[in-house]
């Protein structure tokens, strides 16, 4: 491995800590001879540019008794080794890359190793010997078939590619796979109420080890359920298309803004990595407080707002419009109702005025002078009915439905807000919804009457004001 090269030494010159890093690079030597140091320009997701050392060459694997030589590249960022390489498959003309638990649709590669990097304890040569390991058990590339059967590899290849069953071979299909993120009571029941509705091929439930709402995973352990995979490990969570985060991190700090923050340096933690690990995901955030946390993730993920919503006042609007249906008008009429802005005792409401389910256009109507009396009823009879964490489950379920089955049914989930009803602030507040395969569709504004709107623009300042004092 050559550190000496006018174009390394200048690349090399601009990391922080070299000293470390060149002992970890001549540990890999030892171990690894035949990786190279070389430069390169890597392109982040943002698109950003940046001059980096990468190391590349191969990894031997064996596989059902043959040895493959698996090419790969680590980049290696300018705090390297105090933060972990990005690692890709680096596959040549005739491979094929094989999307699974480790390694996604573009070659990057995801182990518990790069998630729980913490160096001196974590190395490159350790990295490296997991690596091997999991591409033992799951090979991440697949020659290309010329399609005349003479090459043994490509035959191998081949039905290392196929889904053995009892009843013979079938072909991959769409997974509707779901991750849950914490093992508390929350996460078993958003697990419990989402099975439960039966539209899931696969759901994963992953107990994080840093939340203070874990170690609720042993008796779902015990007493297995179909479908249900529980995991400590993130990489689990890979190709999920809705991933429920109900995980929190409270501290024993005194101010709240302190215990919220506890809750954001988890996050901080695992939302890149799981946004990673499933790029085309929902992202449906239940961690309280609930608006902050999901403006929290959108800003950690990177993704469209349409692709990170929070739970928001699903509950409560459901909870509205059957009190409204059932109790105050004995089901003579189907009237929607929904509780929008933040989610606190200062609720605010709206009428909707079309179907679900993509036929009719919905609208939203404003609480008139007429209608006020019956909805100030109904929203006395949501007070003291609180959030149970089954009853918030069974909330969790209902959204992911929607999104699973494309059901372009409307919500009013917690949603980026800027724009909504002459809202200039960069805030999240649940707004009813349109949830679908591609994520959310924010409603148009209604025109609120002047209290209402000043309980929204209350709750606009007030969380705008607390999202400032958060370190991200």
């Amino acid at each position: 491995m050559d550190l000496s090269s006018e174009s390394v030494k200048r690349i090399f010159s601009r990391y922080k800590f070299r000293d470390v890093a060149s002992e970890e690079l001549q540990k890999v030597n030892r171990v690894y001879p035949d990786m190279n140091l070389l430069v390169g320009s890597y392109t982040f997701s943002d698109s950003t540019q940046r001059d980096l050392l990468k190391l590349v060459g191969n990894v031997p694997v064996r596989y059902r008794g043959r040895s493959y030589n698996l090419p790969i590249q680590l980049w290696l960022l300018d705090s390297f080794p105090f933060t972990p390489p990005i690692c890709l498959m680096r596959p040549t003309a005739n491979m094929v890359i094989r999307e699974g638990k480790h390694v996604n649709a573009k070659g990057r590669i995801f182990l518990p190793a790069l998630h729980n990097w913490d160096h001196p304890k974590s190395s490159v040569t350790g990295l490296l010997m997991e690596m091997i390991a999991k591409f033992e058990e799951e090979p991440p590339l697949a020659m290309k078939s010329t399609g005349d059967g003479n090459n043994p590899n490509e035959l191998l290849a081949f039905v290392s590619q196929l889904n053995i069953t009892e009843g013979g071979n079938r072909p991959d299909r769409i997974v509707n796979k779901v991750s849950v993120i914490g093992g508390g009571d929350l996460g078993m029941a958003a697990v419990l109420s989402i099975m439960a509705k039966d539209f899931v091929d696969k759901l994963v439930l992953i107990d994080i080890p840093e939340s203070s709402t874990k170690r609720g995973t042993l008796d779902l352990e015990i007493f297995k359920l179909p479908k249900v995979e529980v995991s400590k490990d993130l990489s689990a969570s890979a190709g999920s298309k809705v991933v429920v985060v109900t995980t929190n991190a409270w501290s024993e700090e005194q101010s709240y803004v302190s215990v919220v923050q506890t809750n954001v340096d988890l996050y901080r933690r695992i939302i890149p990595s799981l946004a990673q690990l499933s790029p085309n995901a929902v992202l449906l955030i239940a961690s309280q407080p609930v608006d902050i946390m999901t403006h929290v993730a959108w800003r950690q993920s990177c993704f469209l707002p349409t692709h990170v919503i929070g739970a928001g006042c699903n509950l409560e609007s459901e909870r509205l419009s059957y009190f409204l249906n059932v109790a105050l008008l004995a089901k003579t009429t189907n009237k929607q109702a929904w509780v929008i802005g933040e989610l606190s005792d200062n609720k605010v409401a709206v009428w909707g005025n079309g179907g679900s389910g993509g036929d009719k256009q919905q609208e939203l109507i404003p609480v008139s002078s007429s209608t006020k009396p019956l909805m100030d009823r109904a929203l006395d009879m949501l007070k003291g009915k609180g959030q149970r964490s089954w009853s918030v489950g069974l909330s969790i379920a209902d959204i992911t439905h929607s999104i699973l089955t494309d059901q372009k049914k409307t919500h009013s989930i917690t949603t980026l807000a800027q724009g909504w009803g002459g809202i200039g602030s960069e805030v999240f507040l649940s707004l009813p919804c349109v949830l679908g395969a591609n994520g959310s569709t924010r409603l148009a504004g209604v025109p609120l009457s002047p209290e209402d709107d000043a309980k929204l623009r209350e709750s606009v300042t007030s969380l705008s004001n607390f999202f400032m004092q958060l370190r991200i």
